[in-house]
């Protein structure tokens, strides 16, 4: 059995929306109140907090008479935020994340209910401290009930819900196809046949409209009702953006998984990537990160593989027909020439079979599993990529 998080939006009525913002601003306040004493704890004295003692600060922080309106909101959110917070400092000690950021007021907000604070039953859902179930738009079924339900508000205002359930995952058949894709700007994946998905590139598409919005909102007075309305204008669309480049990444990947039984790429560092002077824009706009993530986790569920070989493996220098490196291959040279053997390719069709074959070579050595990063063998000498298939 695996979990999956299951979203929907939600419409609260005006109680909920109050209740859900005291609850926000509470978990604010616990989170960044903590973590400041924690940061003073450690420039003062070199004492590392975990959990338990942020756990027994909390229970101080709430017998303070001017937080008192802290117990006028379940405990439940409170507790989860430390568990968050830990988190954080776990993988920030471990180098997966930055450090711990103070939440914001005009940001992301969010609160996590365990089954002790919520009640799922006949298809409906109610928080703790509220009578009246959610307006949920359920858009599928949940498969199991939830263990736990995160609600969250973003900057645009919208409410959603998050139930994190249990499901059994269901092969899909086996098929034969395999592809190998060479991640790109111009089109976000091209593959070993010659198949180019196109980029739709959605900030590109509305730069001019959000340019306008947000010179708007840089001449409002800060702290004005139509400061606020500007800011939500601009949340708006950003949000707007944000959902068509998730829409086209699930369907791009999908399409991926549901055609080939393996799946070839190679692993790239996005986030050193991302610091590009010129090309930083546009290689967020694809989207790279985000759509690998769901290629390995669709795969893992749908009992398809991705490969990735190694970053310095020099698909797009080498000759996919016999082999050869060349030295250089600049950004404006579209067509791959091989000196030796005269063939002429697209560049991007041509890494996408380089790539195929290095990670059909390194599954054969023996490395699989989805995700994987093999290093590949030099290509010089190597037969011909048709003759693997012979």
């Amino acid at each position: 059995m695996a979990r999956r998080a299951y979203k929907f939006r939600f419409y609260p009525t005006d109680d909920q929306k109050q209740l859900l913002a005291r609850t926000f601003g509470c978990v604010r306040v616990v989170y960044n109140t903590i973590l400041k004493w924690r940061q003073d704890q450690y420039k003062e004295y070199g004492k590392s907090i975990g959990f338990s003692l942020a756990s027994a600060k909390l229970t101080e922080i709430k017998k303070d008479p001017e937080l008192s309106w802290l117990k006028g909101v379940s405990c439940v959110p409170l507790q989860q935020c430390l568990r968050h917070q830990q988190k954080a400092f776990d993988n920030f000690f471990a180098g997966r994340a930055q450090f711990p950021k103070f939440k914001k007021k005009h940001g992301h907000q969010s609160c996590e209910f365990t089954r002790s604070a919520f009640k799922y039953r006949d298809g409906q859902l109610f928080m703790a401290k509220s009578k009246e179930p959610l307006n949920i738009r359920w858009s599928r079924e949940v498969p199991s009930n939830p263990s736990t339900v995160t609600i969250s508000k973003d900057r645009s205002g919208r409410y959603f819900v998050s139930l994190l359930c249990e499901f059994e995952a269901k092969p899909m058949p086996i098929t034969p196809n395999m592809v190998g894709i060479d991640l790109g700007l111009k089109d976000l994946y091209i593959t070993d046949k010659g198949f180019k998905s196109g980029n739709p590139r959605h900030t590109q598409r509305y730069e001019k409209k959000l340019a306008v919005l947000q010179r708007r909102l840089a001449k409002k007075k800060k702290g004005s009702n139509n400061r606020n309305k500007a800011r939500l204008k601009v949340a708006r669309l950003h949000a707007k953006i944000a959902d068509c480049r998730s829409d086209a990444t699930h369907k791009a990947s999908r399409k991926l998984i549901n055609e080939n039984q393996v799946v070839c790429l190679e692993s790239l560092k996005v986030k050193n990537m991302i610091k590009h002077p010129t090309l930083a824009k546009h290689i967020a706009d694809a989207n790279w990160g985000e759509f690998v993530r769901q290629l390995k986790y669709k795969a893992d569920w749908a009992g398809r593989e991705v490969i990735q070989i190694d970053q310095w493996f020099p698909s797009t220098k080498t000759c996919s027909c016999c082999g050869h490196v060349v030295d250089e291959m600049p950004l404006n040279q579209r067509w791959f020439s091989c000196p030796k053997c005269k063939n002429e390719i697209d560049r991007d069709t041509n890494a996408g079979r380089n790539i195929l074959t290095a990670g059909l070579a390194g599954r054969a050595c023996g490395a699989t599993g989805t995700g994987k990063v093999v290093k590949p063998p030099s290509r010089e000498g190597v037969m011909k990529q048709e003759d693997l298939f012979r």
